[in-house]
């Protein structure tokens, strides 16, 4: 599936919009307690290990299973990030909330509150472009301002290299299982305010309790897992 100029304008708008630095205030007011006991999810200066040159990920979803093989040198501090991620099991049932066929597969809001509050802040430098967006590619999405990824990754679903130029830098690939990362529900369509899918603002303070009660297709990772 191919977007026209137009829609690609919209769909990077949205991508930009909907990352997690852009959260309104109003979701900070209705901040939750702290519930994980996971002491690694709640303080992300414990979460800062350098990850191996190549590695790969195992995502055991409720749509199958796929691998993601990680290079350290596509975009290093994306893929620190991420191995530290899946190290402290911060995207063990966490929500695909936003799959918008023939564009992209978006996770990375945990379903704990709490977590998502720390981990908002917790933005890393940004890479340089070394690899194209294409099928399969997987990148952490950003604010739209310098320096603000955090814990979102979206998986390309084809050739989105418009994106290159935008300083979407992709740190790994899925090598296997592509046809479960095809599987995700997309039903649901693009978020609120502009569709019918999760409001970021809500699964920023409600996690899974809004998701799991508004959106029960969803699918989820069950457990992320460093395999090598």
């Amino acid at each position: 599936m191919h977007f026209h100029i137009a829609s690609r304008r919209t769909l990077v708008l949205a991508l930009l919009a909907l990352s997690v630095v852009g959260i309104s205030g109003d979701a900070l007011a209705e901040e939750k307690p702290v519930q994980s006991e996971n002491p690694a999810l709640l303080d992300a200066g414990l979460a800062n290990e350098k990850a191996p040159d190549t590695y790969k990920v195992k995502m055991s979803t409720t749509a199958g299973d796929f691998m993601i093989e990680v290079h350290r040198d596509w975009a290093p501090r994306g893929a620190d990030r991420f191995f530290n991620l899946v190290k402290i099991g911060y995207y063990n049932d966490t929500a695909f909330y936003r799959v918008l066929k023939g564009f992209m597969a978006q996770v990375g809001m945990n379903g704990d509150p709490a977590v998502n509050e720390v981990w908002m802040n917790a933005q890393i430098r940004d890479d340089l472009v070394k690899q194209s967006n294409t099928k399969g590619m997987v990148t952490f999405a950003m604010s739209g301002k310098p320096h603000s990824r955090t814990s979102q990754i979206f998986i390309n679903y084809g050739d989105n290299s418009y994106l290159d130029d935008m300083g979407f830098a992709p740190f790994g690939e899925v090598v296997e299982g592509f046809e479960s990362v095809e599987a995700l529900y997309g039903g649901y369509g693009e978020g609120a305010p502009r569709g019918k899918g999760p409001n970021q603002s809500r699964l920023f303070r409600g996690g899974n309790d809004y998701l799991k009660g508004e959106f029960p297709e969803l699918d989820y990772i069950v457990t992320a897992t460093i395999v090598e």
